[in-house]
């Protein structure tokens, strides 16, 4: 099927990311989105007006979020704006997005900003006060470290569902590493005549603001703490899980950053786009959620369920991008799929260039439309796992490019 709501060409923007604890550490997540967002409708002559529909991803709280996207919208001054602020860890940047193109499909919009943000540095301690406790005492939680740790219902941590699937397939540390020098040789290609795919959404470079946002405390001049691995020093890396095969070195990275996409009517989207000649169009989406422990298995139902909404077929796919916190998740992909493992993910992924959390779709379905773009056009398919052995996908289709 088509959904009839659009992604206007150019209507979208991410910051670089930056590895945790780095230069975007001191940014309270929302404000930052706001900052940011006011800078990129500015440089493309789009009103705060225009929109009748907002939507937030956040899955790392900050202080005051209890506010939600009324509070982004009004800073951005688009303050007669409402909607939700929607948290499914991982695969938070699909659902926000199917979130809008629901309202607008209803009729309920015609204009919506998607906006997605995270810091994951500093994340928020949590105190949960219990009477009943000893001495009233109640439970403290990291909300980002805990939880990575372990699964609540499974009890097992992010890094043991990787190997439980690695051990499951039989997926050797050798074949994840060959995985992780793939992806950042495509990566490199991002980062090319001056990184100039990333400049196709991203502004280059990219002015840090202080704290209160008031003046410009350093420059990034793309990605930060994005690694580049050698065979060898591959070679040298033990299991992070004794007997295990997942190495620190086949796995991501913890960041922080923002990404937002601007969806429309149709007619709306051809107004906002900067080259109305190009229609992005949404075919599919699709949810799944894998065995217990089994997280890495999940993208593949996801996929399969928004292709079978769209009507299409993997080998249809022009282009194929993936959020893969664990080299294992691509090869069990292609293996389950039968899609090409060094044709996915060109321009990079989350395995190299980190782990906001809500964000990484959001910049993962960016950098897909931008790569059909580049192809003169095609469809292409975005799918990624999320906490609770849960995956979300969304199937697009470029066209006039």
């Amino acid at each position: 099927m088509t959904f009839s709501a659009q992604i206007p060409y150019g209507a979208y923007w991410s910051t670089p990311f930056a590895k945790w604890q780095g230069s975007l550490s001191h940014l309270h997540s929302v404000k930052f989105a706001a900052h940011v967002a006011k800078d990129e409708l500015a440089k493309r002559d789009i009103d705060a007006s225009e929109f009748d529909y907002g939507v937030m991803g956040l899955t790392v709280p900050q202080h005051q979020s209890f506010y939600g996207l009324p509070w982004l919208t009004g800073m951005i001054g688009a303050e007669s704006v409402g909607g939700p602020t929607i948290s499914q860890v991982c695969a938070t940047g699909v659902r926000v997005l199917q979130n809008a193109v629901a309202e607008i499909e209803c009729g309920l919009a015609e204009t919506a900003l998607v906006a997605t943000c995270d810091r994951v540095s500093n994340s928020p301690q949590v105190y949960y006060p219990e009477p009943g406790g000893p001495g009233g005492t109640g439970p403290h939680e990291n909300i980002a470290l805990d939880n990575m740790m372990q699964d609540p219902f499974s009890g097992q941590s992010m890094t043991q569902t990787a190997e439980n699937v690695a051990t499951r397939h039989q997926i050797t540390t050798e074949q994840q590493h060959d995985i992780v020098l793939r992806r950042q040789a495509q990566y490199q290609d991002a980062l090319a005549d001056g990184s100039a795919f990333l400049k196709r959404f991203m502004s280059l470079p990219f002015d840090i603001p202080s704290a209160n946002f008031k003046k410009t405390v350093g420059q990034m001049e793309g990605d930060e703490g994005v690694f580049q691995s050698t065979k060898e020093s591959l070679d040298k890396m033990r299991p992070v899980i004794p007997d295990g095969s997942v190495t620190f070195g086949g796995q991501t990275h913890p960041a922080d950053g923002n990404a937002c996409i601007i969806v429309a009517a149709p007619e709306k989207a051809k107004a906002l786009s900067k080259e109305p000649g190009i229609s992005i169009e949404i075919l599919g989406f699709g949810t799944a959620r894998a065995g217990l422990a089994l997280m890495p298995e999940a993208p593949v139902p996801a996929a399969k369920a928004a292709l079978a909404q769209a009507g299409l077929d993997i080998q249809q796919m022009d282009a194929v991008k993936t959020h893969n916190p664990f080299a294992v998740n691509d090869v069990y992909f292609a293996a389950e799929t039968g899609y090409a493992i060094d044709a996915m993910n060109n321009y990079g992924c989350t395995l190299v260039w980190g782990h906001p959390q809500a964000p990484m779709g959001t910049r993962g379905i960016i950098e897909l439309i931008e790569e059909l773009v580049i192809k003169g056009g095609g469809k292409g398919l975005f799918t990624g796992c999320a906490a609770g052995d849960s995956a979300m996908a969304v199937v697009l289709s470029v066209d006039g490019a």
